[in-house]
């Protein structure tokens, strides 16, 4: 386990932080000692590696079989043209080490799957799906239920994006199991309904507000400030600007 005594580099380097009553030092610790892991470092993975980076989380999990390529790189900021062709854990990594070469970043070039998910999921201690399928959706959610380990999801579309925080695995405040991803969506929609992001497209800039919002509840996950989205779903319509929220809840 990483030491959680910050060091004079580090205390600099995290003093907007440390300010905060809410973090302070014994935060900013946690945030040294977590382990997060990230399924996939395109729109939505972008933005959460770097910040989560740059806010001090210790051990970042990159998980991508991709490699980057021009059409990437209008949302995918992490990664710049000298990139192009590389693997994207490996340009994620080389990129979060210029960010902050604190921060030991261990990278998965695999697709991840429900056999290989679960032994995955238990090495970390928060998820983070920023996957663009349902395939691999599912499994994360699957994975950390039986791990036990909190997701932090989110969904992209054209225009709009979702994000949503998961603990089937402990009860609510009214005594009740939380809800799973499986209570949101109790089954993938049929093949072709919903469109890629290569047929329908994305906006570069939306990708970075869901992300950065995924970076947000992790951390305060990590440092137990504020509510999490447990039970809410947030979402964002980025042509209106306007942020909604739906509750929902376990079926059972």
């Amino acid at each position: 386990m990483t030491s959680a005594a910050l060091t004079e580099d580090e205390i600099e380097r995290y003093a907007r932080h440390i300010v905060l009553p809410e973090i302070g030092g014994a935060g900013q610790q946690k945030l040294k000692q977590a382990r997060v892991l990230v399924i996939g470092a395109g729109g939505l993975g972008a933005p959460v590696l770097e910040y989560l980076a740059a806010a001090g989380v210790g051990t970042l999990g990159v998980v991508d079989d991709d490699t980057v390529s021009l059409s990437n790189l209008q949302r995918q900021v992490i990664h710049g043209t000298d990139n192009l062709g590389m693997l994207k854990t490996e340009s994620a990594k080389a990129a979060l080490a210029r960010i902050n070469p604190n921060a030991s970043v261990e990278a998965h070039t695999m697709r991840l799957t429900e056999g290989n998910a679960p032994t995955l999921v238990a090495r970390y201690d928060i998820v983070i799906d920023g996957s663009d399928n349902f395939d691999t959706r599912y499994a994360v959610a699957d994975a950390c239920e039986r791990e036990k380990r909190p997701l932090v999801h989110a969904a992209v579309g054209r225009f709009d994006g979702s994000i949503t925080v998961l603990k089937p695995f402990e009860d609510g405040k009214d005594g009740k199991p939380n809800p799973s991803y499986r209570d949101l969506f109790p089954e993938p929609p049929p093949a072709g309904l919903v469109p890629s992001c290569a047929e329908a497209g994305v906006l570069g800039a939306l990708t970075g507000v869901i992300g950065t919002l995924q970076a947000m509840e992790a951390i305060k996950l990590i440092t137990g400030i504020g509510e999490p989205l447990i039970g809410r779903l947030l979402l964002y319509d980025a042509l209106a600007a306007r942020f909604d929220t739906i509750r929902y809840k376990s079926r059972e």
